[in-house]
């Protein structure tokens, strides 16, 4: 009798024993893990940027005074407008030129810091890097300072050349040229790191073997730099035209916009009419109409990555 009594107890104590293994078990794995262990991040990114998002979609189908719902009539207010096919053309202009020029500088000054004995490449790496380890806003200032109609240190030193003063950020075509040339001085560091990284993986035999095979220094960039670089380079550049397209400090520090409408892009755009001009939806509407933009970019880029992937 005394045995039967205690069986219920040891099968009460054994449950939680069960429980506390099942637990374990499941700590163990590797999956519940790595979600536990980025659950924190993944809260971060719904807050910052989910929410955000589903609420700028929601702007953008109120009116002005935010108590009526329209639906697409932001924009369709939108597309009748010249100044936002101005916005569009220019963001376009400026996103691609700046990216295309950041990956070339960046892949060449990668190329001559890689060539570096190891001694050397620290110092080099670290004076190369301070233009992107600088606030975007803080360096454009100096910028300004350079392009300043009455005081430019560039049209100082073109005036002993003989070449007129240069108006930087006064007419259109220079201040594109201005903005651009900012971004690229900015950003081409960035892609410099990232690329000089993907070469220190490229293996040193496959150098060895085009060498023999008789590759010239142009046949080995092409034929296995390039091809063993390609992914970072699809990724860098993505992430590149995402940041770019989205660029604010610059542009609005820089030119404000003009002249005459002919330097904005999305975010400055968005803020001179949803902040500045008091309509919140309009803004919402022009920042996402960047969207389906990236979207397509980010498709063809990813795509390609993802086909080369399942061939190796």
């Amino acid at each position: 009798m005394a045995d039967v009594a205690l069986q219920p107890n040891r099968v009460g104590a054994a449950q939680p024993a069960r429980k506390r293994s099942g637990l374990q078990k499941a700590l163990k794995r590797k999956s519940t893990a790595a979600f536990l262990m980025t659950l924190p991040l993944i809260i971060l990114i719904t807050l910052l940027v989910l929410y955000p998002a589903f609420y700028s979609l929601h702007l953008a189908t109120l009116n002005k005074s935010m108590q009526r719902f329209v639906g697409f009539g932001n924009f369709e207010f939108l597309f009748k407008r010249d100044t936002f096919w101005l916005v569009v053309k220019q963001s376009c202009i400026f996103a691609i030129t700046a990216v295309l020029f950041k990956a070339l500088i960046g892949f060449i000054v990668a190329h001559f810091v890689h060539n570096i004995p190891a001694k050397g490449q620290r110092k080099w790496r670290g004076m190369l890097l301070v233009p992107w380890v600088i606030p975007p806003a803080m360096s454009t200032l100096a910028w300004l300072w350079l392009f300043d109609p009455s005081y430019s240190a560039f049209n100082y030193t073109l005036s002993f050349l003989g070449i007129g003063p240069i108006p930087w950020t006064g007419d259109a075509a220079w201040a594109r040229f201005s903005v651009i040339l900012v971004n690229v001085w900015y950003g081409a560091p960035f892609f410099m790191i990232m690329y000089l990284a993907s070469l220190k993986s490229v293996p040193d035999q496959l150098y060895e073997a085009a060498a023999i095979d008789g590759a010239n220094w142009w046949q080995r960039i092409w034929y296995v730099t390039l091809p063993m670089m390609r992914n970072i380079i699809a990724i860098t550049t993505l992430f590149s035209l995402i940041v770019t397209f989205a660029n604010f400090d610059i542009v609005r520090i820089l030119t404000a916009g003009g002249p005459l409408d002919h330097t904005h892009i999305f975010a400055t755009w968005a803020f001179r009419i949803g902040i500045e001009g008091s309509d919140i939806p309009l803004g919402a509407s022009v920042s996402l109409f960047m969207v389906p933009i990236l979207a397509v970019a980010a498709i063809f880029i990813l795509r390609d990555v993802n086909k080369r992937g399942n061939e190796a």
